[in-house]
């Protein structure tokens, strides 16, 4: 890492003194009851003030009802939500760290089925095909908004906040009313810029207005990534006027609207966008502004990206959301010289946005234990070993699931193995992050791989177990408790008479053959929805290959989260990619692949065909688990992973963790963690 010393010096946003420049930025978590924060939110914040982080911006608070959606989000209606937001205040203050409250109306996507009423936006233009068309706010609507805004900073204020920070990006209410692309009006609320800023302006008044010792920082988006939408020179325009205007401490620069095509996919970047890709924007600003303090955020994936901003002058503090979802501690880690404890963002929006989308709380693959943090805390506290003989455990398997067991047990204080038949351990993910585009995941087994090998845990690689070796007279003779992570393989179904077929690993192992029949025309059997399927078609179309996908259901990529897909969808479209919804394989016919209809029965035919890529849904591996869960005389045996079912990493690691660290009661322990859910 480069000299972190700039970024650990202190700065301030106005009156506020912060003891660093790096700042979680605001994201939703899902923690919310009632729209208020809750204990989850308290225990989650102090982690990662605890972590030493300089300040805490919040999820977004919306500010009025209009804007509620579900009531996992946050809100400030009123001032009974008060206590709440001063809890989490008080418990971020107490570890020394600085908190901003993040206040937002969203507008036209906001409501919907949750609520039975229309959204508010600027006008009747809604954000995505197939979307609720939204009420077109009238001048009553837009006083109550302007309103709300002030008070819900006068609240915060009075729950001890130490600044506010108005949403004016992401293609919420405020960017819908700026932006010539949503904001279609007539009247003084539209037309031209000066109109179209008019609620901005309004929204900013009532928010000095009614809280005027509140420092006060804006969050932009730069590029709107529109045909006709705001670009980063409106918006250097649109920052230079309300700093004239008013007392503004910072400007925190993102980019994006909500809008159902590519711009939403660069909101949460994933692994394939690369490293910093949208830092040039608060550059832009930082030079356009020199004495206004500029914070930077998105894709800035760990503290030595963070030192080049600042140390560049790009940037005066640097917003690290996922990594710090990742590890809370990332910043007292590295003032302690442990960097290298670090566990990192994959950038894989996994257990992150994929899980928001489904109304779920977040969680991260890497740290299993993200909104759990107050009762992981207390098992940690007090070991579940504690007053039990420390238990001879063998995991078998060398996967994330395996490796997190593994780790887990150890550090709940059992004496461990770990058996990995194959030559390294890295188990599916390692071969996943042998595709081009998808080798962050490489980062979840090297820095498992790291803390297996800094803990007493005996590895054997090249070590096969069987049923017999657990029993009286095997090898592994006394063992107390067996963890199956014996992972899953995938399917690879034949078609006689046709090209040949790949499974998903052979497709991987080929992919770098310029003499693979992968690089002719290509059909893609996705059975899953999932990465594996996408990545690879989107590869081999990239390497030339005419690749065709295809789904049995009507949907394209349906399990990877919107947010990527977007993304996905866009890049599949600059390749070539063909995709045939409602289509499989049906057979071969002439030379000819034949397709048929799963609605109605159809048939067609492709030409040309060089190969099939099957990435139809995996098969557990778990025969060892079958043969000891039998057997009487086995030992204890817990099974983890695609062992358990196939699925992600994200449970993997779940899973392993889980079972590694409750050995001696896991159904107490589970129970536990359940209920913090």
């Amino acid at each position: 890492m480069p000299d972190p010393g700039p970024l650990f010096s202190p700065v301030s946003l106005g009156p506020v003194a912060l003891r660093n420049r790096v700042f979680v930025p605001g994201h939703t978590t899902n923690f919310g009851l009632d729209n208020r924060p809750t204990a989850r939110h308290t225990a989650y914040h102090l982690e990662r003030a605890r972590g030493g982080v300089g300040l805490i911006i919040t999820e977004a608070v919306r500010v009025h009802p209009t804007s509620a959606g579900r009531h996992i989000s946050l809100g400030s209606f009123d001032d009974s939500s008060i206590p709440a937001y001063a809890e989490v205040a008080e418990a971020v203050h107490a570890e020394g760290a600085r908190i901003f409250a993040q206040i937002m109306h969203a507008g036209r996507q906001a409501s919907g089925e949750a609520t039975r009423t229309a959204a508010w936006s600027a006008a009747d233009v809604p954000w995505a095909a197939g979307a609720h068309v939204p009420h077109a706010m009238g001048h009553g609507d837009i006083a109550t908004v302007v309103g709300a805004f002030g008070a819900a900073a006068r609240r915060m204020a009075q729950a001890g906040y130490d600044g506010v920070e108005v949403h004016l990006g992401h293609g919420h209410l405020l960017q819908q009313f700026l932006s010539p692309v949503t904001n279609t009006r007539t009247d003084g609320y539209g037309g031209d810029l000066d109109g179209r800023l008019r609620l901005t302006r309004e929204v900013l008044a009532s928010v000095t207005r009614q809280a005027p010792d509140l420092p006060v920082g804006l969050r932009i988006s730069a590029d709107e990534f529109l045909p006709g939408g705001l670009t980063p020179q409106d918006m250097l325009e649109v920052v230079g006027l309300l700093r004239d205007e008013f007392p503004l401490v910072y400007v925190h620069v993102s980019h994006s609207a909500y809008h159902g095509s590519y711009s939403l996919a660069t909101q949460m970047a994933d692994m394939s966008f690369g490293h910093a890709p949208f830092r040039h924007h608060a550059a832009l600003f930082k030079r356009s502004f020199p004495g206004l303090a500029v914070l930077a955020v998105c894709r800035l994936d760990s503290l030595p990206e963070a030192v080049e901003l600042v140390t560049s002058g790009e940037a005066d503090l640097v917003g690290l959301a996922r990594p710090h979802i990742a590890d809370p501690h990332l910043v007292r880690k590295a003032m302690e010289g442990r960097s290298h404890e670090s566990r990192s963002c994959l950038a894989c929006n996994q257990g992150c946005i994929g899980r928001l989308e489904s109304s779920l709380p977040i969680s991260c693959v890497v740290n299993p234990e993200v909104g759990a943090e107050r009762e992981w805390r207390r098992t940690w506290a007090e070991p579940p070993l504690a007053g039990t003989r420390p238990r001879r455990v063998l995991v078998v398997g060398g996967g994330p699931a395996g490796m997190e067991a593994a780790l887990s047990a150890r550090r709940a204080g059992h004496d461990v193995t770990l058996a990995e038949a194959g030559p390294e351990l890295g188990g599916q993910v390692a071969i996943a992050a042998r595709v081009p585009g998808r080798e962050r995941l490489a980062l979840l087994t090297a820095e498992l791989s790291r803390d297996v090998a800094a803990e007493r845990i005996t590895i054997l690689l090249g070590h096969r177990v069987e049923a017999a070796d657990l029993l009286v007279g095997g090898r592994h003779e006394g063992v107390d408790d067996v963890i199956v992570a014996t992972g899953s393989r995938p399917r690879r179904r034949e078609l006689p008479g046709g090209p040949p077929v790949f499974d998903l690993w052979q497709a991987v192992a080929s992919l770098e053959d310029p003499a693979s029949p992968l690089r002719g025309t290509v059909a893609i059997r996705d059975d899953e929805g999932a990465w594996p399927a996408a990545s690879i078609a989107e590869h081999l179309a990239g390497l030339g290959a005419k690749v065709h996908l295809l789904s049995p259901t009507a949907s394209l990529a349906a399990r990877i989260t919107t947010y990527s897909r977007l993304a996905l969808t866009h890049r599949f479209g600059e390749l070539g990619v063909k995709v045939h919804p409602l289509r499989v394989p049906q057979g071969v016919e002439g030379g000819l692949l034949t397709l048929r209809d799963t609605l109605c029965g159809d048939v067609e035919t492709m030409s040309g065909v060089t190969a099939i890529v099957d990435a139809g849904t995996p098969t557990a591996v778990d025969e060892l688990y079958r043969e000891l869960d039998a057997l009487p005389e086995a030992p204890r045996v817990h099974v983890v992973g695609d062992a358990n079912a196939p699925r992600t990493a994200l449970e993997a690691v779940y899973e392993g963790r889980l079972a590694g660290t409750f050995l001696t009661d896991a159904v107490s322990g589970a129970t536990a963690l359940a209920r913090a859910r």
